[in-house]
């Protein structure tokens, strides 16, 4: 049965146009052309009992930069993560213009005195941060507000080196099985940081919905050889859950 779906499989990818890897960079093969978005992704982990007055200092903050006109850039969302990694703050930034609004930006911050106070409270609540610069995958939605209320569940895939176009050729057919619930917000590689990792990033009411929703995935023809030919490409994979904290758009 697995070399007849090898060969069903094989078949099949005569007739879908498939990325050519030798001819640019994985970044301007597999990003979307018309919009020169630019992500960064930061993982705040917390002091247990300061998660509440950090997520307050947040709310104070936030939101400000995310209204202020004269900063380049787009508060995405912002999470406590529910399960997987615990007292953790998760924060996705959108730089409409790329490299260069990133740098504006944080340029402009340097002279916020309100900026520079909240880094320096900030900091006495954390125990490490890190964070990543990603491009978003040009077959996956463009992460916008939604009304909530929702849980998210962040996946992140650590892929082997040399196959993001592989993982990008796959995912780009898949991704149709998984926008029947609107549960699809944004697919995301990296370019800074952590290097041939991907992060999905889903909505669902809540966990029975997320559980019933996956599993409706497999009832769609395609679905099964997606995951059987992807899985190889894993080196390392993490779920978390996470609640959008009262700042965040996407709820």
């Amino acid at each position: 049965e697995r070399v007849s779906l090898q060969i069903d499989s094989w078949f099949k990818s005569l007739f879908v146009r498939k990325v050519d890897p030798r001819k640019d960079a994985h970044s301007n093969l597999l990003a979307k052309k018309e919009e020169n978005n630019l992500y960064k992704i930061q993982f705040h982990n917390v002091k247990p009992e300061c998660l509440e007055s950090y997520n307050q200092l947040c709310e104070g903050m936030l939101p400000k930069i995310h209204a202020d006109p004269q900063y380049s850039c787009e508060l995405v969302g912002t999470w406590n993560t529910w399960y997987g990694e615990q007292d953790q703050a998760v924060h996705l930034w959108r730089y409409r213009g790329g490299y260069p609004a990133l740098t504006d930006v944080m340029n402009k911050l340097k002279q916020n005195k309100e900026f520079l106070d909240y880094r320096k409270e900030r900091g006495k609540m954390l125990l490490a941060r890190r964070n990543q610069l990603l491009l978003e995958f040009s077959f996956w939605n463009e992460p916008l507000p939604r009304p909530g209320p929702s849980i998210y569940e962040l996946r992140t895939y650590q892929l082997r080196p040399g196959t993001m176009i592989e993982w990008g050729n796959y995912w780009a057919r898949a991704i149709e099985f998984r926008q029947h619930n609107h549960e699809a917000v944004g697919g995301f590689f990296s370019q800074i940081g952590s290097l041939y990792m991907v992060h999905h990033l889903w909505a669902y009411k809540d966990l029975q919905s997320r559980e019933d929703t996956r599993n409706a995935a497999w009832q769609h023809e395609g679905w099964d050889e997606v995951v059987y030919y992807t899985v190889p490409l894993i080196q390392h994979m993490e779920s978390r859950i996470m609640i959008p904290t009262r700042a965040s758009p996407l709820k």
